[in-house]
């Protein structure tokens, strides 16, 4: 027994042990200071705490019996709640039994509204049907067109019903009135408006008025028969008049079939607008009608007669129908066209100089001006598409051949007028405003273009625009050929036969330069107008492909033509650069003729370098002002001009043979001074002084800094051979053995000692790191341009002291 109490005891325990969330639960709800209600109950504590003395234990019988009464209220508590928990089970089923009960109740009552609302149903369409035919027989199509609707609507409750015979049967005759409704109303209209063009004597009715809303209700097949049945006879008239032999089918009398649908139209207002529904909108049907058999027509005139065909009158015609249809866009919305195109969205354009930024030109053409004045002020916003563009006029399409060959005739004569205008007025003066500027023929040929793109964009934007682009492919080539390249001055291979003697000899103001001021502001023209013509072709491509169909784009490129007028830019800056690098030529070469190992002491600069300078200050100040417009380009010319320039300096350098140490010393000085020039070539004769670019800079400092180095390694005592040898591959780092043997030659040594230098250079090369071809090239750490420039004036001041 005793075991068995220790394990009940034990479970219990085990089964009163709470989770701390537990625990902490329960605290929350029924908050405690009880000491047996604490989760750490120790009963040993609470013991010493009832009976802390000895003389305490003889009230140990009221203890004991206050807590057995304790234990007998919470097993009444814990009863009462169990119970509690048995009677709600109870209630909730007697609950669920009553809320099954009230479902019922429910159901029947859907069911008996379904069956009431049924039978009223069942009523309104029996008799709804009655009236139906009875009002049929009598034509009251008025109170037909209201009364059908709500039967139909009816007769949609009775879908599921079908297949009750009565059901069933009164579906069959509402099929047969409306049947007998739509041959009736067919009928009304036959005898209203026969098919042999006469007019009812008393006008529209308010049967057919009646009619037509019955018509809304029935087969939409109905509804379309009558449109169309009257609009054929509407236009009865017009299908005799013009007919294909008549004289006023020609497109010369074209205006005749437009008046006579608007004078139709008003007709139709007058008598028959209150006739049809508005929603039928039966005035734009008439119209759009028209429009198609106005398109078969021309069509099929224009075929049998396409040799009388000129531009003038296919021009007239497309004008004529173009402007007939933005008067229908004004006054219908186009929700009749059943193949109407996508509408784009309209775009703002963006400002520019450029004339095919503007959209629109007058009907009878503009003058250049007001082209001009358009493309300076173009428009802010486009008009949205025409929904009626092309419903008549693409009927022309097909003949369009007639006015591409007359523009590519017209757009030939004008390049012929434009070269035969240039030999007769001949390149622009020096000192002009024509100097440098655009030609005025690349405005006229850009204006003209954006004419033909903008009239034939309106002709069509399917194939016709593609044979426009190729024909403006062909004219840009033409002008940039024969107005361009071919007015470029020739440049000749004579150097001019200038000697040293007379180089020395040289006065500032000569005339050394090939070319003359006006050849110079001609190429510079040629330059400013083949970069217009770049940036205008460029905004035509993109102009041309928002004209185009969108299943065309990929076929307009202008990519050649562009390319073409860049060659143009650089033949011309490449002919400006050649024509002063030409002239410092002899300079030059009278440097590597003079005898350097004979000068015996240091001067001001050499005639070389005053010739130099001189031919610089009477070239760049020409060029840069005739390029003032585009400012990159004379940058480049400056660029190109340098890369040009120095080399060839370098290479006069070291052809001068045995030069003393004075002889370096004068070398350097006039090195420096070209290098000053050079750094301030791009503002030299300018009263502003404007910054260099900084690419143009790096050019110039890298490379007049190699001819310095060369020119300090020159001066350089070659012993011992170590010290000069590794100074050279320090200040020059050039690997290379033809270059290290042209400066000993410079330095006048023999080939034995040359020998033994080069050998000597060789060996000290370092060595190139892993991975690399090892090449004459090398890569060591130069000095900066500041460490240089600081070198050269304590070299000046050396200078200063010995002179």
């Amino acid at each position: 027994m005793e075991e068995e109490e220790l394990e009940f005891a034990e479970d219990l325990e085990a089964i009163l042990h709470l989770t701390p969330e537990v625990q902490l639960a329960i605290e929350q709800v029924f908050p405690s200071q009880d000491p047996l209600d604490r989760a750490d109950f120790n009963a040993v504590e609470y013991i010493n705490t009832l009976f802390p003395t000895e003389q305490s234990l003889a009230n140990i019988d009221d203890v004991v019996n206050k807590i057995r009464l304790k234990i007998r209220c919470l097993d009444d508590n814990i009863r009462t709640v169990v119970r509690g928990q048995t009677n709600v089970g109870q209630d909730g089923r007697q609950v669920k039994e009553i809320t099954r009960d009230i479902k019922q109740l429910d159901h029947a009552k859907r069911h008996l509204t379904t069956s009431i609302t049924t039978l009223n149903h069942l009523h309104m369409l029996a008799g709804g049907v009655d009236s139906l035919e009875a009002m049929t027989r009598k034509r009251q199509y008025g109170e037909v067109a209201n009364l059908l609707q709500g039967v139909v609507n009816v007769l949609e409750h009775f879908h599921k019903y079908m297949g009750i015979p009565q059901i069933r049967q009164l579906s069959e005759r509402v099929k047969v009135a409306q049947s007998e409704l739509g041959t009736q109303i067919l009928a009304d209209f036959e005898e209203a408006f026969p098919a042999q063009g006469s007019k009812r004597a008393g006008g529209p009715s308010n049967v057919l008025r009646d009619a037509c809303l019955v018509a809304n209700v029935l087969d939409p097949r109905i509804k379309q028969e009558i449109i169309k049945k009257f609009i054929r006879q509407h236009l009865s008239e017009y299908m005799v008049l013009f007919q294909e032999n008549q004289d006023v089918a020609w497109l010369d009398k074209i205006d005749r079939r437009y008046a006579w649908i608007k004078r139709q139209l008003v007709d139709y207002e007058e008598k028959y607008g209150r006739m049809f529904p508005e929603e039928w909108c039966m005035t734009e049907r008439i119209a759009v009608e028209f429009c198609h058999i106005t398109r078969t027509e021309l069509a099929k005139v224009m075929r049998t007669r396409a040799k009388e065909i000129e531009v003038k009158l296919l021009l007239f015609a497309i004008q004529r129908t173009t402007n007939f249809e933005g008067l229908l866009a004004k006054r219908f919305s186009g929700c009749t066209l059943t193949d109407r195109p996508g509408v784009k969205k309209p775009e703002t354009p963006l400002e520019s100089t450029n004339p095919f930024l503007e959209d629109e030109i007058g009907e009878d053409g503009s003058e250049m001006e007001e082209d001009l004045d358009r493309v300076r002020h173009p428009k802010k916003h486009k008009a949205p598409d025409n929904p009626f563009h092309g419903i008549i006029s693409k009927c022309f399409e097909s003949h369009l051949y007639v006015y591409i060959e007359s523009q590519d005739k017209n757009l030939g004569e004008m390049i012929d007028r434009f070269v035969s205008d240039f030999r007769a007025q001949g390149p622009p003066k020096a000192g002009t405003e024509d100097g440098g500027a655009v030609l005025p023929s690349c405005a006229d040929l850009f204006v003209y273009y954006k004419k033909c793109m903008v009239q034939c964009s309106q002709l069509s934007t399917g194939e016709p625009m593609i044979a426009f682009t190729t024909i403006f492919q062909k004219y840009l080539r033409e002008y940039a050929w024969k107005i361009l390249s071919g007015n470029l001055p020739k440049t000749s291979s004579n150097s001019g036969g200038l000697t040293i003697k007379s180089l020395l000899q040289e006065k500032e103001g000569s005339e050394a330069a090939k070319f003359t001021v006006e050849e110079l502001c001609l190429i510079c023209s040629i330059l400013s107008t083949a970069e217009y013509c770049l940036a205008t072709t460029q905004q035509l491509e993109e102009k041309l492909k928002e004209k185009v169909d969108k299943n065309l784009v990929e076929r307009i490129n202008l990519t050649g033509e562009m390319d073409t007028f860049s060659n143009v830019i650089s033949n011309s800056i490449q002919l400006l650069v050649q024509d002063l690098d030409a002239a410092c030529d002899p300079a030059l070469t009278a440097m590597s003729k003079m005898p350097w190992q004979s000068v015996e002491h240091v001067g001001d600069q050499s005639p070389y370098v005053t010739s130099v300078i001189m031919h610089i200050k009477q070239n760049v100040p020409i060029i840069r002002d005739n390029l003032a417009s585009t400012r990159k380009y004379f940058t480049q010319f400056c660029i190109k001009f340098t890369n040009s320039f120095i080399p060839k300096f370098i290479n006069h350098l070291f052809r001068c043979k045995t030069i003393s140490m004075v002889g370096a010393e004068q070398l350097l000085l006039d090195t420096h001074s070209l290098k000053t020039v050079l750094l301030d070539l791009p503002s030299i004769g300018s009263q502003v002084v404007r910054k260099a670019p900084a690419s143009y800079t790096k050019i110039v400092v890298k490379g007049m800094t190699r001819a310095e180095m060369i020119l300090k390694v020159v001066m350089a005592p070659h012993e011992p051979s170590v010290v000069f040898v590794d100074n050279y591959i320090k200040l020059l780092a050039d690997g290379n053995p033809e270059t290290f043997q042209k400066t000993l030659d410079m330095k006048g040594l023999k080939r034995s000692e040359q020998s033994s230098m080069l050998e000597l250079f060789r060996q000290r090369l370092p060595t190139p790191p892993s991975g690399t071809d090892g090449g004459p090239s090398l890569s060591f750490s130069t000095p900066t341009p500041e460490q240089e420039n600081s070198r050269i004036r304590k070299l000046e001041k050396l200078i200063k002291k010995r002179l």
